[in-house]
């Protein structure tokens, strides 16, 4: 995933001070209606429970961005995010409970009454602090902005700053460069300039900042900028608007000694990274200790089923397009990749970029009974029950792929791929994924597979891998072969 830059939290973090206050003053309280009053800092049982609560915040606050956009939530939304953030909060601390195998004597009644208090309490100081902010706004503390653009883009602009910005600024006066409106007024804002006097109207009433708005076709107005920047005004000169990028990320970074506009399909923070990293390596050294014990009971039944080696290794096309080889329990016969060529004209996915087949005769033990019907042998089991996933956990470990993420393809679907296929291997391919989770046996159009994984790729948060690994356990053991 594209790396962004840290640091971005540091914008909200008025609202992460007062959000970290309202947990502990929950807990608090949580601890004196059960307890009496008195603090939990004074009780033995419960002064780590205090330190658990505080760093489950913190990371669930860093990790889901949880105050990105606050400024524009409405209500409701607010309300949503609010129940989000205390159910993850909760989550790891019962997990952080369980783990640390904290004294057990302490309550649990304390322990989600914290989480209702907490709900109840960030909910109303966040809907305070921003009418606070809203209401500051309307003050004499706002800054000053000019608005340059052209008349047939005025009045968007005027409407997209006055709704969207939150920020503090003022649109005191506008100019409009393709027509002499000197002197009126436009969306309720007084034209000031024309296109040869924006310095003029400046140097007579002074603003902040001046916002530069022009059609996509024309130039970037270059000494505008620069004689506006060297009078001491903020200068910002729109490139893209956020929902012209589809579904692409956009955002200013540095290249060298260059300034660029940066696209992406997906970013994530150092953290993110960090984080999604270290759930990898953490289940793949629990994934590679189960794979040791299914290796015991299924080694011996694959070799007489199948005499030849156990595992089954293959090399696929993973992030970016970097090859690596997969590790499986081997599920088919040992001439299942030849025995392909022979039965690609009965695949079920017909664009050849994936293969499918109902009663695949190259399976351990499957095969077609004359009356159509077909009979499940030992690789059915492995696959049905996805057992044949679990030595992926060493590809996890080793850094070639991700618990969550998109299916690496072979290398004969790869060299079938059309440029926009290949926006699934912007991340690290994964044991699971959107797809896997979203009825795989019944998605034969690879379109539609594509489709979901860019959602994933765009949509990508701790919190989605989080639910999809929960879905997998969930298909899995519903015996629905998703994986």
């Amino acid at each position: 995933m594209y790396r962004k830059k840290a640091g971005g939290w540091l914008k909200h973090f008025d609202f992460i001070v007062l959000d970290l206050l309202c947990i502990q003053l929950a807990f608090l309280l949580a601890y004196a209606v059960r307890m009496g009053p008195s603090s939990p800092y004074h009780d033995e049982a419960y002064k780590e429970i205090g330190a658990i609560v505080l760093l489950a915040e913190v990371a669930v606050v860093l990790l889901t961005e949880a105050f990105s956009g606050v400024l524009r939530r409405g209500r409701y939304e607010e309300f949503a995010a609010t129940i989000k953030q205390a159910f993850w909060v909760e989550a790891m601390i019962i997990a952080a409970l369980f783990t640390t195998q904290t004294d057990a004597s302490y309550s649990r009644f304390v322990i989600y009454l914290t989480g209702i208090l907490y709900v109840c309490m960030s909910y109303f100081v966040r809907l305070v602090w921003k009418a606070f902010l809203i209401k500051r706004r309307t003050g004499t503390d706002r800054r000053s902005l000019l608005l340059v653009t052209e008349y047939n883009l005025a009045r968007e602009c005027t409407a997209d700053i006055m709704e969207h910005d939150m920020e503090g600024l003022l649109i005191t006066g506008m100019a409009i460069l393709d027509r002499d409106m000197r002197g009126q007024e436009f969306c309720g804002v007084p034209v000031v300039a024309g296109a040869g006097d924006v310095v003029d109207a400046i140097c007579q009433s002074w603003v902040d900042e001046a916002l530069v708005v022009l059609p996509r076709e024309q130039a970037y107005p270059e000494q505008l900028v620069e004689r506006l920047a060297g009078m001491g005004v903020v200068v910002h000169v729109s490139v893209f608007r956020a929902e012209d990028g589809g579904g692409m990320r956009q955002f200013v970074d540095h290249v060298g000694g260059h300034t660029v506009l940066t696209t992406s399909i997906s970013y994530a923070t150092p953290l993110q990274q960090l984080s999604k990293r270290t759930m990898d390596i953490v289940g793949g050294i629990v994934g590679c200790a189960i794979t040791g014990v299914l290796f015991v009971l299924l080694a011996p039944m694959i070799f007489i089923a199948s005499p030849g080696p156990v595992f089954f290794t293959q090399e696929r096309v993973g992030m970016n397009g970097k090859r690596f080889r997969i590790y499986k329990f081997r599920s088919m016969y040992m001439d299942a990749e030849e025995r392909k060529k022979e039965l690609m004209e009965r695949n079920q996915h017909g664009d050849g970029l994936m293969f499918k087949l109902e009663g695949d005769p190259r399976i351990i033990g499957c095969r077609v009974l004359p009356d159509g019907t077909v009979k499940k042998g030992l690789g059915n089991f492995i696959r049905d029950w996805s057992l044949d996933e679990f030595p992926q956990f060493f590809n996890v470990l080793k850094g070639d792929m991700s618990l969550v993420g998109t299916r690496p393809p072979t290398l004969d679907e790869w060299d079938r791929y059309e440029p926009h296929h290949r926006a699934r291997l912007a991340v690290r391919p994964g044991i699971t994924g959107l797809w896997q989770v979203s009825g795989r046996s019944k998605i034969t159009d690879f379109e539609e597979v594509v489709k979901l994984d860019t959602k994933y790729i765009t949509e990508w948060s701790m919190g989605l891998d989080f639910r999809i690994l929960l879905k997998t356990v969930k298909v899995v053991f519903g015996r629905d072969g998703a994986m």
